[in-house]
């Protein structure tokens, strides 16, 4: 599970680099991950201190630090 959620973690960083901040819903589409993946992958990313999530109203975005 541990390397599932590190290549899931990848997977969205090299998104987010490629396409700049996203909202959870786009990078969900982009990233064809299930919520909980995609939830741990920002998780790992987030603990490393690699990604700032910004709420804004009822969306959240995700950019890179």
């Amino acid at each position: 599970m541990i390397e599932k959620i590190g290549t899931n973690a990848g997977k969205v960083w090299t998104l987010l680099d490629e396409a700049g901040t996203q909202n959870v819903k786009d990078l969900k589409k982009s990233s064809k991950l299930t919520d909980k993946d995609l939830y741990a992958a920002l998780g790992w990313l987030a603990r490393e201190g690699k990604v700032a999530l910004v709420e804004d109203g009822k969306e959240l975005f995700v950019s890179l630090i």
